[in-house]
């Protein structure tokens, strides 16, 4: 792959977290990246996922420091994977855009046809590695953060469990209910989990300790559901559900937000201007319409934007 300098077009972004030592933890004991634990007392099997984007390294850092403390469930089974480990391996905190992947986005390949197919690629070839996983797992959390500024959320799966089990965990609060992405599967719309609850968290912006804290309590609110660890203290306060209406995918590479819009805002009014695509405007379809994930340099064929409302 030709390591392409720093987009001058981006702005910098500063990275404040450390990048995580993930040298013990590379060998695995199910797979490589992988580590799986077993408790005495049944109970569900549970994996947390991180790094399916080479440079989110906040989740990493949460496993590995889970791992360091020796972390063990109380029942069923906890499993910990790190996603695509040759991406992070590039990571570099003065260019730390440039290693989300090395040949495509990991996830968007999580369809059982293209995994059969021979089609190669190294995203290709850790998806096939670890898809027989994915079988065995009855509750999935994959941890993410996000470049552009947003409210942290969390995207619920396809099984009706997820959007309930999102709720429940109500940290963070926003649950969103999608159709997932034009340009490929996720990992959480994976056949494995048509009928399993799979929830995608994104703590917010890449490499902000505020991102950890937030991906940590949403872990660990997840294992507290399931026994894997003991009870929360106090109950969590129930999130509260937006199912988007509408997802623009841009149609050229000039599509333009009429301003910086973040995550999270409400647009009160219906038709209002939000963008323009080439000649196209982009305009609120209905009142009170959330913006979900705004990504000001979407390229042509990429979701630009998701529009949702509060259910």
């Amino acid at each position: 792959m030709i390591r392409l300098g720093r987009d001058p077009y981006l702005p910098a972004f500063p990275v404040r977290l450390p990048i995580p030592d993930l040298r013990p933890w590379l060998e695995g004991n199910r797979l490589p990246g992988v580590w799986s634990f077993d408790a005495p007392l049944p109970g569900p099997h549970v994996a947390l996922v991180s790094l399916i984007h080479g440079n989110e390294i906040a989740g990493a850092l949460l496993l590995a420091r889970w791992l360091r403390e020796g972390l063990r469930p109380l029942r069923g089974r906890l499993t910990f994977i790190f996603g695509n480990l040759a991406a992070f391996a590039r990571f570099d905190p003065a260019d730390p855009t440039i290693s989300r992947f090395v040949d495509e986005d990991l996830n968007r390949v999580w369809d059982d046809r293209m995994l059969a197919g021979t089609r190669r690629s190294t995203e290709l070839e850790r998806a096939r590695a670890l898809r027989p996983l994915m079988d065995e797992v009855d509750v999935l959390l994959d941890l993410h953060s996000m470049l552009w500024p947003s409210d942290p959320l969390i995207i619920a799966g396809q099984a009706a469990e997820s959007r309930a089990l999102g709720l429940r965990l109500g940290t963070p609060p926003l649950v969103v209910a999608d159709h997932g992405h034009q340009t490929g599967r996720r990992l959480i719309d994976s056949p494995a989990f048509a009928e399993r609850p799979a929830l995608l968290v994104e703590g917010g912006p890449h490499w902000e300790e505020t991102t950890l804290e937030t991906l940590e309590r949403c872990a660990t609110t997840l294992l507290q559901e399931y026994g894997l660890i003991p009870p929360a203290p106090a109950p969590v306060t129930p999130g509260r559900l937006a199912e988007v209406t509408r997802t623009v995918i841009a149609g050229t590479h000039a599509f333009t937000f009429v301003e910086q819009f973040r995550g999270g805002t409400v647009i009160p009014r219906r038709n209002t201007l939000l963008a323009l695509d080439g000649d196209q405007e982009i305009r609120t379809p209905h009142d009170d319409c959330l913006l979900i994930m705004p990504s000001p340099r979407a390229l042509r064929g990429h979701t630009a934007i998701r529009l949702a409302r509060y259910v």
